[in-house]
């Protein structure tokens, strides 16, 4: 078998796999939502850091705008204030 993996030793990338193999969807699924989740943690906290003053709203715009799209970061935030508007 070809190897995938450029810096991992070929017998640690057949158990990689293997291990991979003996998981059911629902646990690969859960693997990437917790690897998604953990990246986007990251990637906020990396905003957060460079934008000490910051609110939570306002990294998560950041956030939105660099992954997303402007467009996309103008609508949330639209829509978070007319959610505030009608909750008030």
């Amino acid at each position: 078998m070809k190897t995938l993996l450029i810096d991992t030793h070929p017998k640690a990338e057949k158990v990689l796999i293997e291990l991979l193999r003996t998981k059911t969807t629902a646990q690969k699924f859960s693997q990437v939502r917790l690897l998604s989740r953990t990246t986007i943690q990251l990637a906020k906290r990396a905003i957060a850091r460079v934008n000490p003053d910051m609110t939570d709203d306002q990294i998560d715009r950041v956030f939105i705008s660099l992954h997303y799209g402007e467009d996309l970061a103008r609508k949330v935030e639209n829509y978070k204030r007319k959610i505030q508007h009608d909750n008030s």
